[in-house]
């Protein structure tokens, strides 16, 4: 048996007529920047997140960049993003012109550990963005109630975590603004890149709208200078027709994660995900710790089964933030980022695909 890690051939022949019809309609209707299936699919996102506005930007860090821009943060301003996640993450401060503060995550979420966020909390702080990793909502009761304290805002980063929720409220929908990717392995994923930014705040969202098209709101008649970063038309038809089937997609990945847990529960050497009280995990990752992660990694290889690493570097470990001097501070993050290993996910995977897999763990811990 071969158990692909992510599985978007077979996805899209489940919906090929309708995703064929889409892209054949802007094609036909020339509608490749702007137009109504732009329109159709921000109006459908927002709701999906249960948000007032979703704007559609090029890609996810485009996403973070703009959001940050349209805060209006003192240049230079210190903000704190997690040290366990993607570099989008964080190159997109330094990018607009701010300063990376890297708090650690989690020992059982993984996710931005609220506790170390208070701990660097300065003067020079003005902002914090959660990240919800692997489609695990980070603790927003905690975030949100530092930022009320100390006058930060807040970007959530959602880029992994469509329709997660904490506490009954759509993650993007919590802090000043969420953000989203689009890249094509995302739970809602597209055919090539893509991004958005959700908002309940109508002013905030037109000047994501007019950042990400050159500082214009009409043709030719720009306020300020702006950048170009748009979702397409085919891509966002592409989403639209995705979108409709997210919610039983991402059943399917809660069922997969369910049976996961049942069969590993007790493994040696393992250490499987949990879900945080008041979340509701979507499982854009399935993530596990292991001790022997690389030879874990190699076993599942020579039997058909593909996974992946995320993240194999800690960001403060990363060559490009050796100038913030976290590389050998005692965080977490520091620690676990040679134990961490994904295993296949997604609504591709049947019940046999899991055992499999799971069966395959346990040959390897000599359960």
């Amino acid at each position: 048996m071969t158990v692909r890690f992510l599985d978007l051939a077979r996805q899209y022949s489940a919906i090929r007529d309708d995703i064929d019809a889409a892209i054949a309609w802007v094609i036909r209707d020339s509608a490749f920047i702007g137009g109504t299936c732009l329109a159709t699919f921000e109006e459908a996102f927002a709701t999906f997140q249960q948000a007032a506005h979703c704007v559609g930007v090029g890609n996810g860090t485009d996403a973070i960049e703009i959001a940050l821009e349209a805060l209006e943060l003192p240049p230079g301003s210190d903000v704190l993003v997690p040290a366990n996640s993607f570099i989008a993450s964080s190159e997109a401060v330094t990018r607009a012109g701010h300063r990376v503060v890297f708090c650690d995550c989690d020992q059982a979420t993984y996710t931005l550990s609220v506790e170390d966020v208070s701990r660097r909390i300065t003067a020079r702080t003005r902002a914090i963005i959660p990240v919800h990793l692997y489609g695990q909502p980070c603790d927003m009761a905690g975030v949100m109630a530092l930022a009320a304290k100390h006058g930060l805002r807040v970007i959530e980063d959602c880029a992994q975590a469509h329709g997660a929720e904490w506490q009954g409220r759509r993650v993007g929908t919590i802090g000043d603004l969420g953000t989203f990717s689009f890249y094509p392995g995302k739970n809602l994923g597209a055919y090539g890149d893509g991004g958005a930014i959700v908002t309940n705040d109508e002013a905030m969202a037109k000047r994501c709208r007019m950042i990400a098209n050159h500082g214009r709101i009409g043709k030719y008649d720009h306020e300020f200078e702006g950048r170009n970063s748009r979702l397409d038309g085919l891509q966002a038809a592409i989403l639209g027709v995705k979108l409709q089937h997210l919610e039983n997609w991402t059943a399917r990945r809660i069922a997969v994660a369910a049976l996961y847990s049942e069969l590993l529960i007790g493994c040696p050497d393992i250490t499987l995900p949990v879900t945080a009280a008041g979340a509701r995990h979507v499982w854009h990752l399935f993530v596990v710790r292991a001790q022997r992660r690389d030879a874990l990694k190699a076993h599942l290889a020579e039997v058909g089964i593909e996974s992946g690493i995320h993240y194999p570097i800690a960001l403060p470990k990363l060559a490009a933030y050796a100038y913030l001097g976290q590389a050998d501070k005692a965080m977490v993050a520091n620690r676990i980022d040679s134990e961490l290993l994904s295993l296949p996910m997604g609504e591709h995977l049947s019940d046999e695909n899991v055992r499999f897999v799971a069966g395959k763990i346990r040959e390897f811990c000599g359960a």
